[in-house]
């Protein structure tokens, strides 16, 4: 085992299981499967959650918790559109359902149906765990350098 600890840059090797905070109900997690493996800094996971495991090295379990706002931030009231309902004629919607759209760029921003009114479709765009308090339950399998 090596006496490498992490810092900015590097090579992380971990399982992971992330949970809501307040009913420790698992949200993702990587325990039953292949560990996840990043680079801290590549922007691939929370700035709240690489910072937290920095110091740590290959062999500790920790729990982290993140705040809403280290986490996906506070829902925003104007990521929150109501459509035509004439824009998804050829789509059965309910409330929940996952609907993809694409920007001006073709990047794909998923929303979801919170609400049928009428001749409306109420679309949330903000992340589904936006607002939520979260715990990261975390296994540190390796730590590497930074590539050189």
């Amino acid at each position: 085992m090596s006496d490498l600890v992490i810092g900015p840059d590097s090579r992380v090797t971990l399982h992971f299981a992330l949970k809501f905070a307040e009913s420790g109900e698992v949200v993702d997690s990587t325990f039953d499967k292949n560990p996840a493996s990043f680079t801290v800094g590549d922007g691939s996971l929370l700035p709240g959650f690489e910072q937290a495991l920095f110091g740590s090295q290959a062999g500790d379990k920790k729990s982290i918790a993140i705040a809403p706002e280290q986490g996906f931030g506070q829902p925003n009231p104007q990521n929150v559109q109501r459509m035509p309902r004439d824009n998804f004629q050829d789509m059965e919607l309910s409330e929940g359902l996952l609907v993809i759209f694409n920007d001006a760029a073709n990047t794909e921003l998923p929303g979801v149906v919170k609400a049928l009114e009428g001749d409306s479709v109420v679309i949330d765009f903000n992340h589904p765990l936006a607002g939520r308090a979260l715990t990261f339950d975390v296994e540190i399998i390796e730590v590497r350098p930074a590539a050189g």
